[in-house]
């Protein structure tokens, strides 16, 4: 029987607001680790407040990598972050650490760990196409023909989210064959390490709704919508001619923030629609994590103990 001799690494995962930051800190201190985000959002600089990034208290001590990659009004694929997640890993793996993948952003995930799907490149001309066309017939209209050249994409994308029904036009367009096909071919794992997966996640689903709803008044009351009005005064962003296109102010909580400072609804609607947004996501992050199957679930409130007895196990100490 041949002995797994890969280093060993922690995929700490779970909903939005499940206590993720404060886990992974604790096990990087206990372990010697460090820390790659997971967080579609957390790449971006100024997204702060409402991304719950940690902060420079909070990372004291504890390298954490992937954090700040990209400005707000500029773009970062699944292909990057793969990329320079397997860097980072390696690198700290190089050093005698232990990395600690945290997050929630379910395809980052599977980019890292499963390998992307052979797909082409990114084609500025004919992305620039795609986005004319949307100009003048809107998204919702290049979301209905994307309908008629793979239902399964459509689906599977929501009409509002112009970076995937763009980049799905795109493949197809390029390739003469729909992106649900190149997605359900076999990608190649990117990284040399055996991974624990754990996830955290409160097993009562309204113990988990209270925290998103705590939490998200909580950004309020530390000044999330002057962070958005600083986001919507920088300069490059006054360039955008659609802003709520941009992955970042996608982000739950940025677009509903985004809205109503231009004029869409009183403070109240805003407060409840951020809630509510979160929780969808929270409800998204669920159904996928449901599908990994060899993930180990502990909830935060009863079973830390139990967790941290998985990782000391796992690591051998």
């Amino acid at each position: 029987m041949t002995v797994d001799q890969r280093p060993l690494a922690i995929a700490l995962m779970g909903p939005t607001a499940s206590g993720k930051t404060a886990a992974a800190i604790a096990l990087a201190k206990a372990h010697g680790g460090e820390i790659v985000s997971v967080d579609s959002a957390l790449v971006y600089r100024g997204l702060e407040i409402g991304a719950a990034k940690p902060d420079a208290a909070e990372q004291a001590g504890i390298p954490h990598h992937l954090l700040d990659l990209r400005d707000p009004w500029q773009t970062y694929s699944a292909a990057e972050f793969a990329a320079d997640a397997a860097a980072a890993v390696r690198d700290i793996v190089a050093r005698g650490k232990l990395p600690i993948l945290a997050g929630g952003t379910g395809l980052y995930f599977r980019a890292l760990l499963q390998g992307l799907s052979p797909m082409p490149e990114a084609d500025p001309a004919m992305r620039a196409q795609i986005v004319a066309e949307a100009g003048e017939a809107g998204w919702a209209a290049l979301h209905a023909q994307l309908a008629g050249i793979d239902p399964v994409a459509a689906r599977r994308i929501h009409a509002t989210d112009p970076q995937r029904i763009q980049r799905a036009l795109e493949v197809y367009r390029l390739t003469g064959k729909p992106i649900s096909y190149w997605q359900a071919q076999p990608g190649i794992a990117r990284l040399p390490v055996r991974v624990l997966k754990l996830v955290l996640s409160p097993a009562d689903r309204s113990v988990l709704h209270q925290r998103i709803e705590q939490r998200f008044d909580l950004m309020l009351q530390h000044g999330f919508l002057d962070e958005v009005r600083g986001l919507r005064a920088l300069p490059q962003m006054a360039q955008v001619p659609s802003p709520l296109d941009l992955p970042a102010i996608r982000a739950v909580g940025y677009r509903q923030a985004w809205q109503f400072l231009d004029g869409q609804g009183s403070v109240a609607e805003f407060r409840d629609k951020g809630v509510f947004a979160t929780r969808q996501l929270a409800k998204r992050q669920l159904t996928w994590l449901r599908g990994e199957l060899d993930a180990r679930w502990f909830d935060p409130q009863h079973e830390m103990d139990r967790l941290r007895n998985a990782v000391s196990l796992f690591l051998g100490n």
